[in-house]
């Protein structure tokens, strides 16, 4: 007796409550799509991205470019000043560095292995 009238009050719920179709919820950007990563930077990060685009590297974060040092292919050091300090480690498996002041104009040696290094002018991005 109790289940045949839980059975006849759930039917009648049933009908009497029966939904109507669904309609999907839209999100705001559902109908631009997504937005890349461009669209979404600002500041810095934009600054970098547009920079990358360009093909230029705005705070020297690339890993520099690999020279010979030799006086025609000299290891290139920038500078936003006409001197700078540079380090040299000589030999690969060498624990010293050997330490000396690099001015503008013509390529320096190394005092101990001879290597060249030549100081170029360099702009600060900002």
């Amino acid at each position: 007796m109790a289940a045949r009238l839980l059975l006849r009050s759930s039917i009648r719920a049933v009908r009497t409550c029966r939904a109507g179709p669904v309609v999907a919820l839209r999100r705001g950007m559902a109908t631009g799509g997504i937005p890349t990563d461009e669209e979404q930077a600002t500041g810095m990060e934009k600054l970098v991205m547009q920079a990358m685009k360009k093909g230029t590297d705005p705070f020297s974060m690339l890993k520099p470019k690999e020279y010979a040092g030799s006086k025609q292919d000299p290891h290139i050091v920038p500078s936003i000043t006409n001197k700078r300090i540079v380090g040299c480690v000589c030999e690969e498996d060498n624990t010293g560095v050997v330490w000396f002041w690099l001015h503008a104009g013509e390529p320096q040696r190394c005092p101990s292995c001879g290597a060249h290094y030549k100081l170029v002018s360099h702009d600060l991005p900002h």
